[in-house]
This record gives structure tokens, sequence and C-alpha cells, in this order.
């Protein structure tokens, strides 16, 4: 395994490398879940490196790519336990495809992981304004003069979706709530109140209508101009409820596309353990003054119990 820098701490473990290469070492059996946001085949541009899946020339170059780390996923993932992939439909272009529609990225997504065995547990739809979309990427299918134009050519937002994929096996260690839990954020309950038959129905529901797109990590922390800014962040609502959900407290959380450490600030925020891997230094270097803040921010909320 090639790793350019870690942090390694009771806390956390991350890795500034390439994900497939980082989880081939991984034991098996060994992460409890996983969330993260892959890249979005070749809709941007991270970094680069040959190394970076989003640099690929095909959709199917990238399925073919990430298919290497599913495998990986698949034997140090905890039998009956969950993996959650963030993604979107994704646009197709006239001068890359050849044509103006929407492909099934989710869809493809499904089916990769199917073909390494995982069985395909959920999928929920996170609502987002449509408006904020058509101001941010001028799709023509989202621009109010098309229906004036030509309304056929009108379409949708785009949704983001969180799929998720389920191991086969007996879960050696049952996820339960005996007393509640407490939601971290997400949530109008009130502070500090138990988890209730309220909070249920919202995480249940097939569409999150509540998730706050600007809650996210990039949007909290404390940036210098010297910062490099992520593209697309995962919001901080979504890792919860999913780690909330899917997880036990001391639980390992595997993110192999780390970003700036979303995924392990609210692991380690709700009392989680977690594993992350980055392949872009200046978003390593960002997580590791990410996930320091998430240990201090605990540790002198636990301080202040103590003195109380």
């Amino acid at each position: 395994m090639e790793v350019f820098n870690q942090e390694i701490t009771d806390n956390y473990s991350i890795y500034h490398g390439d994900c497939c290469e980082v989880a081939q070492d991984l034991p098996d059996n060994s992460i409890h879940y996983s969330i993260f946001s892959p890249p979005f085949a070749s809709l941007y541009t991270y970094s680069n490196s040959d190394r970076d899946m989003g640099n690929c020339k095909t959709d199917e170059e990238f399925m073919t790519h990430f298919g290497f780390l599913v495998e990986h996923l698949y034997r140090v993932l905890m039998p009956g336990r969950l993996v959650s992939i963030h993604c979107i439909d994704m646009p197709a272009m006239k001068e890359r495809d050849g044509y103006i529609g929407l492909k099934d990225f989710p869809g493809d997504i499904i089916r990769l992981f199917q073909q390494q065995g995982f069985i395909f547990h959920s999928r929920t739809i996170i609502w987002k304004d449509p408006l904020i979309e058509a101001t941010r990427t001028k799709a023509i299918g989202l621009m109010h003069k098309q229906i004036v134009k030509d309304s056929a050519m009108c379409r949708n937002g785009l949704p983001d979706y969180l799929i998720t994929m389920r191991k086969p096996g007996e879960n050696p260690e049952p996820i339960s709530h005996p007393n509640g839990f407490t939601s971290f954020i997400g949530t109008d309950e009130p502070k500090g109140s138990p988890y209730s038959h309220h909070v249920w129905r919202k995480y249940a529901s097939p569409v999150w209508m509540d998730i706050r797109q600007s809650n996210t990590l990039q949007y909290r922390s404390a940036r210098d101009s010297k910062d490099e800014r992520h593209i697309c962040p995962l919001q901080l609502d979504v890792i919860e409820r999913g780690i909330q959900l899917w997880s036990n407290p001391n639980d390992i959380v595997l993110s192999p596309f780390m970003g700036i450490g979303s995924e392990g600030f609210i692991s380690i925020k709700t009392g989680r353990r977690f594993v992350g891997v980055e392949l872009k230094e200046s978003y390593f270097n960002q997580s590791v003054k990410n996930l320091e803040r998430a240990v201090f921010e605990v540790n002198q909320s636990s301080l202040f119990k103590t003195k109380v």
C-alpha cells in the first residue's frame, strides 16, 4: 500500500492515498458502516492524478475502476451491515454524450454493487430546490424561457439520492436503540430529547424534504484564503441520519472518498470511530484540521458536563 501521509489517533485513522490500495489492506469484516459521496464519473475534475476516478474518459471506464473498490467494500464490511452512497442522476451533454438528457447513475451503482453480492436495501430521495439548480447550472430543461420556446424539453430538477446496500448475512452486532438516541443536527426535536416517533417518521420517509443544503462542513469550518473549496461536500444532515440509523456508538465508519472529512466529523461527534482515505493532498490536509476540531469539541463538551 502506497500512502503519502497518514494521521492515526484513538478516534480516527485517515490516509492520503488511493482508496483501492488502502482498502485492500483493511481486515475482513472490520467495518461496521460506510457512507460516502463518490466521484460522479467525469462530471467534475478533482485533480490531475491518474489515480483519480473522476478523470475517467467514459462512464464505463469509471464503473470498471469503481468496481475494484466495491469488491473490497464487500470484503471489509461486516455481514448484515450497510454502505450508503450519495449520488445523483447524471446530466447527459450534447458535446460529450451526443444528446441532452439524463443518465441513470444511481441505477448503475446499484447494479454494480449487486454484481459484487450486495443486496439493494433502500433508496432515499433528497429534495433540492429546482430554482437554485437552474441558477447554478443554466440547464436548458430548467430555464423558464424553455416553457415558451418548447416545453417538451422542460424537466424536473435533479434530487440527490442516498443509495444503501446491505452485505448478506446475519448482523453479529445488532444496531439497537434501547434508550433512543439524541440527534446532533438535522431535526427540530428539542435539544437533548431522545429518539422519538416524530424523528423516526422523518428518517423513514422515502423523501427527505428537510435536508439543509448549505449545512456542509465547508460552510461550518473556519477557512482562510489558502483553503481550497470542495466542489460538492455532502450535507452533514444526510451523514448524521445514516450514521445514527445504521451504526452503533463506537462502531467504525469508513469513507473511501473522504474529501475534507465530513463523514469523519459527524462520526466523531456522534461517538463513532472513523477510517478515511483521500487522494487529493489539499483536501486531506483540510480534513486533518476538521477532524482535530471535532475531537476538540467533543472533549470540550465532555469537560463541561463533568464540571456541571
